[in-house]
């Protein structure tokens, strides 16, 4: 019965897949994918295009979600795409349920570019084509890579971001959505790049990165490149690669000027405000620990609301005499109206 239900499904899969006009599209692999003209149904394996296909408003054709999405994206989450809460969860980022897949029908999988090889296959082997996502404009021995090395981290995400999005408009044939949100993007985020063209490296406050179990970002990962953007010098960056654990010692040593936690990390200023290990940091001792708000993405990875209001926030914060006229609230609720369709309403 299980033999018979799994080869019906995968007729059905393949009809639903050759149902309309295709074209080829390359992914963040570099593999040459063909995927179907018009697409209706999406399963999405990976939280930041997840996170990508809810601004282009493409949600109503999610029928599929990564089992973690809202550890990753948070537990407000939900309110920007209601829908999401009863979907099916086929898999997460590095594994995939074959019979769960074949009853959705789905006519395009979105992995990230570390997903394993042997989750990629499984799927292209039903016939279902399979589309990477990296976000990281990278050198071609470096693409499937979770810490990749890079000659320019600038270029690497910045192009990295662009490309990722036109290549999820061209498959979901939202190209004007994906370039509408690329050019608000990185024209607001001048507005951080333009105070802060003076400020000397010796003036740079130094900073934290704050998440569960002492992790953090070291060299490598965008958010050292919106600390940087920010006006501020990661600590870490000079000693780790990419997202790793480091020791109380290491921070003690570093002695942070500012610490920042995530918005999906709570828990993680109370333990830090509470924890006797931390209290002579200076960062603790001067009350500078800062719960980012939501749009703040401080993650490996680049989203556009991160460069377009995240590098924003934390400049205000860092130098606020700079910023004293920046309204967060109304650019929030200017992104928002305009990429999620709602207010921004912190929780």
């Amino acid at each position: 019965m299980k033999t018979y239900f799994i080869r019906y499904s995968l007729c059905l899969v393949l009809f639903f897949s050759y149902s309309s006009f295709a074209k080829q599209v390359v992914d963040q692999l570099n593999r040459t994918v063909t995927v179907p003209d018009h697409i209706e149904r999406v399963v999405v394996l990976q939280h930041q295009t997840l996170n990508l296909l809810v601004q282009l408003n493409q949600q109503d054709h999610i029928v599929g979600v990564l089992s973690s999405w809202q550890k990753q994206l948070g537990k407000n989450y939900n309110r920007l795409a209601p829908n999401l809460i009863h979907l099916p969860m086929p898999g997460d980022l590095s594994s995939a349920n074959i019979e769960s897949l074949l009853t959705l029908k789905p006519q395009v999988v979105f992995v990230a570019n570390y997903a394993p090889q042997a989750m990629i296959e499984q799927i292209e082997q039903l016939n279902i084509p399979v589309i990477a996502i990296s976000l990281r404009q990278d050198l071609a021995s470096e693409a499937g890579k979770i810490n990749p090395q890079m000659n320019n981290e600038e270029y690497t995400y910045n192009e990295g971001l662009k490309a990722s999005i036109l290549l999820i408009g061209e498959v979901m044939d939202a190209k004007q959505q994906a370039q509408d949100l690329i050019d608000y993007t990185f024209s607001q985020r001048q507005i951080v790049s333009e105070r802060l063209k003076d400020l000397k490296p010796e003036q740079r406050i130094s900073v934290y990165m704050a998440n569960p179990n002492l992790t953090t970002y070291g060299s490598g990962k965008y958010t050292g490149l919106m600390m940087q953007h920010a006006g501020a010098y990661n600590v870490a960056a000079a000693t780790i690669q990419g997202f790793k654990q480091i020791s109380i010692e290491n921070v003690l040593q570093w002695d942070p000027q500012v610490i920042f936690v995530q918005e999906r990390y709570p828990q993680v200023v109370n333990e830090i405000l509470t924890d006797s290990a931390w209290q002579n940091i200076m960062a603790v001792k001067e009350q500078r620990v800062y719960l980012m708000p939501e749009y703040a993405k401080a993650w490996g990875y680049p989203m556009p609301e991160a460069l377009a209001l995240g590098e924003l926030w934390m400049a205000k914060k860092l130098y606020p005499q700079r910023f004293a006229d920046i309204d967060m609230q109304k650019a929030a609720d200017e992104y928002y109206r305009r990429f999620y369709r709602t207010d921004y309403h912190p929780e």
